[in-house]
């Protein structure tokens, strides 16, 4: 029934010479036009949504005049303004299309030809005629018929080719839609029907990049019709890529690269010809030729990024043979110095697509050869000896545990015996010039240097497969390297087999150590292999730091140290222990016998007797070793404290706590003072290098104060020397310089260099010391950033604790001494810290403790004490945290809000409303207050309890505030309270309407005080009065409240008169609202039109070629007049003029000019000088000019 329906439908649409539109249908079914309206939305969503429906809506309904309402709707609509319309119109008619199945497809095309005609068209509405066709062709394409109609694909591929003249508007997009159309239809089809229409298209391959892919195209789809032959007849040659072709194929690709510069993508062409060589078997040919010699002598630029992009994609195609053979040619070195190159800032960088392509290509290749090849080739590729690949890299995590191996296999021989004329090094041509002898050491430094971090990221990364015994093969060479080195070969011994080439110098062996250190974290925390993590439940806990058999990795590290260090034959030792250090391991004995003790008390689950007064709890013990552990310098051992540190958390006590704190203030504080004994803790290299630098500055500025600073003993020791050798002149002798003999004068040299040497000896000793405490500074202030992280963890872990509660004020001590002081960059870093581990984790936590217990007494003092404290600083911002802290405290004695509204938990609800109201008073009361109103918005929003204890006298601050601008302030706290649903309902009832009217009095009395509201401040206060005004009517009006607003509304009024209101603004807009609410509205300005006839009379048009009268010579001999008499002829001029003149900015520059040429014995002379004249005006000036010699004979009269 429906097909019937449908061929009904459409043979009376063909049938009527024009569309029949039922317009009372259409007006009527508003449902059926909203779809057309949502397809031009510019939301994706919306407009799939619109076709769904409409397709759903035509199937159900069946009535022809709405069918062909839709397409002629649609085929309108492909040329719509709107680009995303377009689209949106073009996939509904590929739909009715494609349900429709009666629906012609040559009818359609008919349609969007004479519709979208372009020889038609007006000219402005060319480009959106060609995409009406364009769009038109996909639509056919996307009904799923085209290649059942081979009329239709013929008469779109004719189309599409008349729209290729118009590329400036439609690109490419024609092409591109010619190469979909081949690829549904089928060969037959392509033979009888498009391959004559295409002849021209395929013989002119070679001059566009279109052009040559659309031939492209064609052979991957018809390769039994475009065989050899036929090749030959329209190209010339039976194979596209040949000798005699390269020129050309090198021109399309360089028209293809230019083209797709800013999108910054792989032209299609280069691919399919990538595609085509290797099916060719000419693979060599093109890359060698094409690209090598072809595209990489161009400058570098879009050629060259098409060669990189091309190398990238052609990876998951190529042999390993091949793989080889590109990975070290010249496409990849020109690549490297492309990478070196492009580190400078605002350049263009290719390297994240090359990883892209290089991880999607190890990630879809199962072969182990392949991706090992792919590998090495680019961990081949160095400058200075370090390759560019980053150490740290994810696409080792798609590598094979065949391939996984063999790399690292590869890794270890090239840390052994460095091959540095087998890499590519990509030196820029600057590095080439300056290159040193000392060049190779380098090179091979930084080669192992990235060899090392490379195994380490290795066995860091989880995600990578691999097998235990690759796990502890890396482990124990790094081991090895680090801490010894080969003596003899020996079986048991793999390590001592392999032979250095290049000795290991200090610096390699102390990135080894490092990396060691960090393996060894890695392997504290590395999971169980896949394979043995088969047998652990799903709910079971996952282990870390053991192998499949249950034993510690470090276990299997301390048995490998154990045989190296029983054959000193095989292996030595690189760096012996020295007496020192061998004390070492004894005190580290007592350490292990301390944690092991505390380990054996943790896992105690028998209670024991009490213990002694003086013994420590084990977590004490545990902290004081972290504590020591972090002053030293090392990443490694920061991360190992802060993972222990979590773990202990839940024991943590009270007093491990206040060990912990104590070190983050008052041990600070000693060292600051510089009055603790002298540090021999080490610093860290690139942080004493930076410091050494200001130090220097420092000390340079230290030396010129002293400098200008006279030494009183150094003073009387130069005297003492020269009084001795009788060098001093003297009143009394007359004696000078001059009668002193050579031995005298050898003798007071030594004198004074001994005696300058000593001086300078002190002045550097005091420069050293003064260096000295700075460096004790710094590594204080370092080991207190460090202490932090236990502070944050602990926040972190231990939100609920109360434990938590006691670290608010030494925080707070922190921020509070911080801001007070001028501080250095690394202060200011502990600043930061300390305020964020406050304000965000600890304040703003959404875990606090709820279980305080007896503690309510102490946690009131609290408040009381951070309140009156928040009340005495001058810093706004310090008073802030003080602030957070108080309302934490509030949250805290609260407890979790229960639905009643009115519950306050553990809080003594009069005592904290006292502490509050005071604070309120003194930011009211204060000319200078640190407290602000954003602080007690927060606390009216967080505590509705407490807000309805302070309204009151919020309230009253409206009016008695000690500033203008507290009184506004006060109308915003009680604006934001009033807003508030909870106080709303506490207050609801009568007390609601009490305080209402409480507020209404206090408004139309703040009003009544405004008076001249001319300064900003008073306008300011107006402006926030007015907004609590219009809630406050709203309200009343909405609520139907039994209160009195006349009064209010009287002072409303009036203020109309007090201030002067603008046509818009912030002041005028909110009065009006107000206003508003009491039934006054706006009054509306009429708008006058000028009288255009009036405006043409006064202002005439000026003449071409005549000069403005601003530019005229003026008369200069015009004869001086007295008072009386310039001032009629100033009166005679000016009724001259016409009416339209600016009298008044005549008159401006006439007093300009007469006071510039004013005489000398004070008269004025009177010259009239209109703006603009007309020509009556211009004749008098005329006849002015010829009586100008009669008026200077005279010497006299009037003009």
């Amino acid at each position: 029934l429906v097909a019937e329906m449908s061929v009904e439908m459409v043979e009376l649409s063909m049938n009527a010479p024009e569309p029949v539109r039922t317009a009372g249908i259409l007006q009527q079914n508003r449902v059926f036009l909203d779809f057309f309206w949502d397809l031009a939305k510019p939301d994706q969503e919306v407009r799939l949504k619109a076709v769904e429906d409409l397709i759903q809506y035509l199937k159900t309904n069946n009535k022809a005049d709405e069918l062909d309402y839709t397409i002629k709707r649609l085929v309108d609509g492909l040329a719509h303004t709107r680009e995303a319309a377009r689209p949106g119109f073009s996939l509904a008619l590929g739909q009715v299309l494609s349900t429709f199945e009666v629906i012609s497809l040559q009818s359609i095309l008919d349609r969007i030809k004479e519709k979208h005609n372009l020889q038609t068209v007006k000219k402005k509405l060319v480009r959106n005629a060609a995409f009406g066709n364009l769009f038109g062709v996909l639509a056919l394409h996307q009904s799923s018929r085209l290649s059942k109609e081979p009329p239709v694909v013929l008469g779109c591929v004719q189309l599409l080719q008349s729209l290729s003249q118009h590329r400036q508007h439609l690109k490419d997009l024609p092409t591109k839609t010619m190469m979909d159309i081949l690829n549904e239809i089928s060969e037959e089809v392509f033979e009888e029907v498009l391959l004559s229409a295409l002849q021209t298209d395929l013989a002119s391959a070679f001059r566009t990049p279109e052009q040559l892919q659309l031939l492209l195209v064609a052979l991957q789809r018809f390769p039994q019709t475009l065989k050899p032959k036929k090749l030959k007849k329209l190209l010339g040659s039976s194979t596209i890529i040949n000798a005699e072709n390269i020129p050309k194929l090198m021109e399309v690709l360089k028209m293809a690269s230019r083209s797709v510069k800013k999108e910054c993508v792989l032209p299609a062409v280069a691919l399919d010809l990538l595609k085509l060589s290797l099916k060719e078997d000419s693979f060599q040919l093109f890359w060698n030729n094409a690209i090598i010699n072809g595209m990489l002598k161009e400058p570098p630029g879009p050629a060259h990024y098409l060669s990189f992009r091309l190398l990238g994609s052609a990876l998951p195609l190529l042999s390993v043979a091949q793989l080889k053979e590109v990975l070290s040619g010249e496409v990849m070195m020109q690549y490297g110095e492309h990478v070196v190159s492009a580190q400078v800032t605002e350049r263009f960088k290719l390297a994240p697509e090359m990883d892209s392509y290089v991880s999607d290509f190890l990630a879809g290749c199962q072969d182990a050869d392949r991706q090992l090849a792919g590998m090495v080739g680019f961990s081949s590729l160095i400058n200075k000896g370090s390759p560019l690949m980053p150490p740290v890299w994810r696409g080792v995590q798609h590598l094979q545990p065949a391939a996984l191996q063999h790399y690292v296999e590869w890794l270890k021989n090239m840390f052994l015996k460095p091959q540095l004329d087998k890499l590519l090094d990509c030196s820029t041509r600057k590095q080439k010039d300056n290159r040193e002898g000392k060049e190779q050491e380098n090179s091979i430094f930084y080669l192992r240097k990235w060899i090392v971090s490379r195994l380490s990221s290795i066995i860091d990364n989880h995600q990578v497969k691999k097998q235990e015994d690759l796990v502890m093969d890396v482990a124990r060479f790094v081991f090895f390297h680090a801490f010894f080195s080969a003596k003899k070969a020996s079986a048991s011994i793999p390590e001592t087999k392999g032979k250095l080439s290049v000795p290991l110098d200090d610096k390699t062996r102390g990135v080894l150590v490092n990396h060691f250190f960090g393996l060894l974290l890695s392997m504290h925390h590395l999971p169980l292999t896949e394979d043995s993590d088969k047998g652990t439940a799903a709910n079971q806990k996952r282990v870390q730091g053991v192998r499949a058999d249950g034993t510690m990795w470090i276990y299997h590290l301390v048995q490998y140290a154990q045989v190296l260090l029983d054959q000193p034959e095989h292996a030595q030792c690189s760096q012996p222990f020295s007496p020192e250090q061998r004390k070492a391991p004894e005190e580290l004995l007592g350490i292990t016998k301390d944690l092991q003790s505390c380990v054996d008390k943790a896992q105690e689950k028998k209670a024991k007797k009490k213990k002694k007064q003086g013994e420590p709890e084990w977590v004490e013990v545990l902290v004081d070793i972290l504590l020591s552990l972090l002053s030293q310098p090392s990443r490694h051992i920061r991360h190992v404290c802060r993972t222990v540190f979590s773990s202990i958390c839940p024991h943590v006590t009270a007093a491990a706590l206040t060990a912990i704190l104590d070190v983050s203030t008052t041990h600070v504080r000693d060292k600051s003072d510089g009055s603790d004994d002298d540090s021999d803790e080490e610093e860290d290299d690139e942080a004493m290098e930076e410091e050494d630098d200001d130090d220097e500055e420092e000390e340079e500025e230290e030396g010129e104060l002293e400098e200008g600073e006279v030494d009183q003993k150094f003073r009387q020791e130069l005297m003492k020397v020269l009084q001795q050798q009788n060098a001093l002149a003297t009143e009394e002798d007359g004696s000078s310089d001059e009668e002193l003999d050579d031995d005298a004068m050898m003798a007071l040299d030594k004198g004074l260099a001994a005696l300058f040497s000593e001086q300078k000896k002190k002045n550097q000793a005091k420069k050293d010391e003064r260096t000295k405490i700075q460096k004790e500074k710094t590594l204080v202030r370092d080991f207190k950033i460090k202490v932090l992280d236990l502070v944050e963890v602990f926040v972190a872990r231990q939100a609920g604790s109360p434990l938590v509660l006691g670290l608010v004020e030494p925080l707070l001590t922190i921020i509070d001494r911080g801001m007070s002081s001028d501080s250095d960059q690394q202060e200011q870093e502990f600043l930061r810290r300390a305020a964020d581990i406050f304000r965000n984790q600890l304040c703003r936590s959404k875990v606090y403790c709820r279980t305080v217990g007896d503690r309510q007494g102490e946690l009131h003092d609290l408040l009381d004490k951070l309140m009156t404290k928040c009340q005495k600083l001058a810093d706004s911002s310090v008073c802030l945290y003080y602030f957070s802290a108080s309302l934490y405290v509030v949250k805290v004695l609260r407890g979790a809000p229960p639905a009643e509204l009115r519950f306050m938990g553990n809080l003594d609800v009069d005592r904290v409303s006292a502490i509050f109201r005071d604070a309120l008073t003194s930011f009211m009361g204060r000319r200078k207050s640190p407290l602000t109103a954003q602080m007690f918005t927060d606390l009216f929003a967080r505590f509705p309890g407490l807000c309805v204890q302070l309204l009151d006298q919020a309230v009253q601050h409206i009016t008695s505030g000690v500033r203008v601008h507290q009184q506004g302030q006060a109308c915003v706290l009680v604006l934001r309270a009033i807003q508030n649903k909870e106080v709303q309902q506490l207050l609801s009832g009568a007390p609601w309407t009490e305080l209402c009217v409480k507020v209404s009095g206090q408004l139309a009395a703040s009003l009544q005080q405004a008076g001249q509201a001319e300064s900003k401040v008073v306008k300011e206060k107006v402006v926030r009065t007015l907004e609590l005004c219009q809630f406050l009517a709203k309200h009343v009006h909405q609520q139907k409240l039994s209160v009195d607003l006349e009064p209010l509304q009287k002072v409303l009024q009036s203020l109309t008169s007090a201030i002067a209101f603008k046509k818009t603004g912030k002041l005028e807009d909110t009065y009006w609202a107000v206003m508003k609410h009491f039934g006054v509205m706006k009054p509306k300005v009429e708008k006058t039109k000028p009288d255009k006839e009036a405006e043409q009379q006064q202002v005439p048009k000026k003449k071409k070629g005549f000069l403005p009268e601003t530019k005229k010579r003026k008369k200069r001999n015009q004869p001086i007049l007295e008072p009386a008499a310039a001032a009629a002829a100033a009166n005679n001029s000016t009724s001259r003029d016409k009416p339209g003149a600016d009298k008044g900015q005549a008159k401006k520059k006439h007093d300009k000019k007469t006071k510039q040429k004013r005489p000398a014995d004070g008269a004025a002379a009177s010259q009239p000088n209109p703006a603009k004249k007309s020509k009556i005006t211009q004749s008098e000036s005329k006849t002015a000019k010829k009586k100008k010699p009669k008026q200077k004979k005279e010497g006299g009269g009037q003009m």
